[in-house]
């Protein structure tokens, strides 16, 4: 299925139903509160709640028996990436909500993960992001407090170099850590990588600058916001991120 062809697929659910330090980063608004529930006036951009979505699904869309088992049993907000083929940097961000048993989509966003696609077995520069479930635990950004729920470490140690080009300086400005290969409950720029550096770390949400990433996903300034202000430690976020062949399988 071509790009613009998942796209219409993600939107049809919704409407139907990194880093030790800058260098070695991933890259190469709405304004209003939320309620802890991820609900309230909703943003700016992505898809609107409208229709049967309100009815939600008994399971997180596209998502199969493998990763769906990996959801925390208390989870209650889910970030759904998508990645557009295994080999492929553009993707479609969902963030899903779950009320009792019932999923039911948010908010989309189109978005990049890494410039050569999707992994199982991710190594430390290999371009390519990692599949499966993660938690959300710590963000943090060279700008201020935007409202988050989760902790928040602002700090200029956050800024990409001056050396990378232009349409990367402000990639850091918001992130959110992916518990992948870190310690929870530390900033998302803490270096310790309890797997070892080779299995890579320092993998984020983050702002977009148009194209792939190391390794990380990427998003509109106004989804980071969104998701900084929405998702929430009590309803103990995850992330379920994959291209669309391992994301069913």
């Amino acid at each position: 299925m071509r790009k613009r062809g998942v796209r219409r697929a993600v939107a049809a659910w919704v409407t139907a139903g990194l880093l030790v330090v800058a260098s070695a980063a991933c890259g190469g608004s709405d304004g209003g509160r939320t309620r802890a529930d991820g609900t309230g006036a909703e943003p700016t951009g992505g898809a609107a709640r409208t229709g049967p979505a309100a009815q939600g699904t008994s399971r997180v869309p596209g998502v199969g028996d493998r990763l769906h088992g990996r959801i925390p049993a208390g989870s209650r907000q889910v970030v759904a990436v998508y990645g557009e083929g295994k080999d492929a940097a553009d993707s479609t961000v969902v963030l899903y909500l779950r009320r009792g048993s019932t999923w039911r989509p948010v908010r989309s966003w189109a978005a990049h993960n890494g410039t050569k696609g999707w992994t199982t077995h991710h190594r430390e520069g290999d371009k390519r992001s990692p599949v499966g479930v993660f938690t959300l635990s710590d963000a943090g950004g060279v700008l201020p407090d935007p409202g988050a729920r989760l902790p928040y470490t602002r700090s200029a140690a956050f800024a990409a170099p001056r050396w990378w080009a232009r349409a990367y300086w402000h990639d850091f400005d918001y992130v959110i850590a992916i518990d992948y290969n870190r310690v929870k409950g530390t900033p998302p720029n803490d270096p310790v990588r309890p797997e070892g550096a080779a299995a890579g770390g320092g993998i984020w949400l983050h702002l977009d600058h148009g194209s792939g990433t190391s390794a990380c996903v990427s998003l509109p300034k106004a989804a980071m916001e969104y998701l900084l202000r929405t998702l929430d430690p009590e309803l103990h976020p995850v992330v379920v991120m994959g291209d669309r062949a391992d994301l069913r399988a």
